[in-house]
């Protein structure tokens, strides 16, 4: 019998079909390099947040699985970031467009995916009979739910708000501990485009505006912006977004300069996982973070051929 992680992988694989060498899921995407430079505040002891610029690698990426999708299907987005520490360690910050997750539990997210299906250059679309069923079992991913049937297509992915989703706790140096929900800002505001003019533009129209941008020395630049929880907030449950009124605060700026030529090259596997974290920074409680890690590992070993994890 498939253990639950080989499940969730195998559900998403029904949706988008399996595409050898490809993710199982954000298939399709464009790697850069640049910097991340912390704006101390104080509110962790994690060494990437202390003020001094470190390395990165981005990767922006269509939700679907299917590398074959057009960009101008609507769909969600994903911006995945890895931040090489001073010591040669690393760490993960996984961030998608949407604001709130559709499951609570593993288990959760393997019925939604059952209650969906796709089809060459569709979107994923619900059945109605098993979404109505899904919804009135777990009503907390109504909302989630109704903003995936309401995504637009994007102008860029320079032009996108992207979310962790997942709450993390914060360590500071004296051992005082806040919980912290984070969204990459763009420098140049968020933009959207009408379903006709996405049909209009090429199939790769996405990919292809982040290397013209940065071909004629125009960095992309995001604020990383945290939210700071109350004792009151759910750290369990992504589904539920946080009252608007917490605190937020900018913690860094991220300069994008370049595309990638280094990764993901001679079979070099990049994951992005968002349960690689360092000293400062921890996990909480979710289920779905907490499992991430192990479906990541059926994902990779499956497009490789090697055992994870991988950095």
């Amino acid at each position: 019998m498939a253990t639950l992680p080989e499940q969730a992988v195998d559900a998403v694989g029904k949706i988008f079909g399996r595409h050898s060498g490809h993710r199982a899921v954000h298939a399709k995407g464009v790697l850069c390099v640049g910097t991340f430079t912390a704006t101390p505040a104080r509110l962790t002891r994690a060494a990437h947040m202390q003020g001094e610029p470190v390395e990165v690698t981005v990767r922006f990426s269509n939700a679907s699985g299917d590398p074959d999708v057009p960009d101008g299907i609507p769909d969600g987005r994903g911006m995945a970031t890895k931040l090489y520490l001073p010591d040669g360690s690393r760490t993960d910050i996984v961030t998608v467009s949407a604001g709130q997750f559709f499951a609570r539990t593993p288990e959760q997210f393997i019925e939604f995916n059952h209650a969906i299906r796709g089809g060459s250059g569709e979107r994923p679309r619900p059945k109605p009979l098993r979404m109505l069923w899904y919804l009135l079992r777990h009503p907390k991913a109504a909302r989630a739910v109704r903003a995936i049937r309401e995504v637009k297509p994007i102008e860029s992915y320079a032009r996108c708000r992207y979310n962790s989703l997942h709450a993390f706790r914060w360590i500071d140096a004296e051992g005082n501990a806040r919980n912290v929900r984070y969204s990459w800002i763009p420098e140049e505001g968020e933009a959207s485009i009408s379903a006709e003019e996405a049909k209009s533009r090429s199939d790769d129209y996405l990919q292809r505006d982040v290397a013209e941008r940065l071909a004629a020395g125009r960095p992309i630049r995001f604020a990383l912006e945290l939210q700071l929880g109350s004792d009151d907030d759910p750290t369990d449950d992504p589904r539920v977004a946080w009252p608007e009124d917490r605190e937020r605060v900018v913690a860094g700026a991220l300069e994008l300069t370049a595309l990638d030529t280094r990764r993901e090259r001679d079979g070099d596997v990049l994951v992005f996982d968002p349960t690689r974290v360092t000293d400062g920074i921890e996990l909480t409680d979710d289920p779905i973070l907490r499992f991430r890690a192990k479906a990541y590992s059926v994902s990779v070993e499956r497009r490789s051929g090697a055992p994870a994890p991988h950095a």
